[in-house]
């Protein structure tokens, strides 16, 4: 008798680029006997049908989980290395857990509970890593939205935290929130001068972060 085959787990993420907020990391361990139809890169796919697709993927796979890693682990790490964390902690959670990992891009975290591969582009070709980038940019989406209602003043709601020319104005005229990447130059270059000579310092001062 032939031994099961591990459970394959597709782990991508959403907002790296933003200049606020957090990085949302998603792992989902598809079933094959359960197939969604119109599953795509979440990026290439209308909000409307990100929004359709998020419950059915929830309610047909074996497992998912959603990590945000906040902007003050954005800052202390940087983007990348906070990334390589959130997407480490996502598919440590997984219950049951996953045997194999497919991971969008061409890094493989290190550390990781199982052997993994990098898939570059994946989010287009892996239905796995498909549902986990529909997964990571809903639940990041819908968290933006909820900041909006506590900073009104930025447009979360609408850009999301990217630096769009609404952004910066936004940014020129009231100065950064406590939810804005003071790492990222954008929000660094309109940051107080004691903040910013401070920030810089801590940076110089930190060592190099590992994931």
């Amino acid at each position: 008798m032939k031994p099961p085959r591990p459970l394959v787990a597709g782990v991508d993420e959403a907002g790296r680029g933003p200049l606020a907020g957090p990085v949302a990391c998603a792992a989902v361990i598809l079933d094959p006997r359960r197939r969604i139809r119109g599953l795509g890169d979440s990026k290439a796919l209308h909000e409307s049908e990100r929004e359709r697709l998020f419950p059915l993927i929830l309610a047909r796979c074996i497992a998912w989980q959603v990590v945000l890693v906040e902007r003050e682990e954005i800052d202390r790490l940087n983007i990348l290395w906070a990334t390589m964390t959130g997407m480490r902690r996502a598919l440590a959670l997984l219950a049951p857990a996953a045997g194999h990992a497919l991971i969008d891009g061409d890094r493989v975290p290190p550390g990781l509970c199982c052997p993994a591969v990098a898939v570059v582009g994946g989010d287009a070709i892996e239905p796995a890593i498909m549902a986990a980038s529909i997964l990571a940019k809903v639940s990041r989406d819908r968290h933006m939205r909820a900041l909006h209602a506590r900073h009104p003043g930025y447009g979360f709601d609408r850009h999301k935290g990217y630096g769009t020319p609404e952004h910066l104005a936004a940014l020129d005229r009231i100065g950064p929130c406590a939810e804005h990447r003071r790492s990222f130059a954008p929000v660094r270059l309109r940051l107080p001068e004691n903040e910013r000579v401070q920030g810089l310092q801590e940076a110089f001062d930190m060592p190099e972060a590992t994931a």
